[in-house]
């Protein structure tokens, strides 16, 4: 299946090895391959097709990993990726932490 993202990024369903994941708050994560420059990148961005309840906002939505892609913007300024790789955290300048994401942190 093959598809857009408001006109700009070709996505597809992940490949039959796609990662898959489960939130206890939102639901089953299902990931999508997409294009970044000339290549396609395995497991870029992920949705929720059917989320738990009190998450329904989320559906036909899909997050996006920053650090699997060449360059990621929230407005004018370049985000960082959230450290790790458990977490698709966009990290902004105005963002304090201590952030969960590196070794040793997973267990907060």
């Amino acid at each position: 299946m093959c598809g857009t993202t408001r006109g700009r990024r070709p996505w597809r369903r992940a490949g039959g090895d796609a990662r898959s994941t489960w939130c206890e708050f939102k639901g089953h994560a299902r990931y999508l391959d997409g294009v970044v420059g000339e290549r396609w990148v395995a497991s870029i961005g992920w949705t929720y097709d059917e989320p738990s309840p009190g998450y329904e906002a989320l559906r036909g939505h899909v997050a996006f990993c920053p650090g699997r892609a060449d360059g990621t913007w929230l407005g004018e300024e370049r985000v960082e990726a959230q450290e790790g790789d458990f977490y698709g955290g966009w990290i902004t300048a105005d963002l304090v932490g201590p952030l969960k994401g590196p070794a040793g942190t997973l267990g907060w």
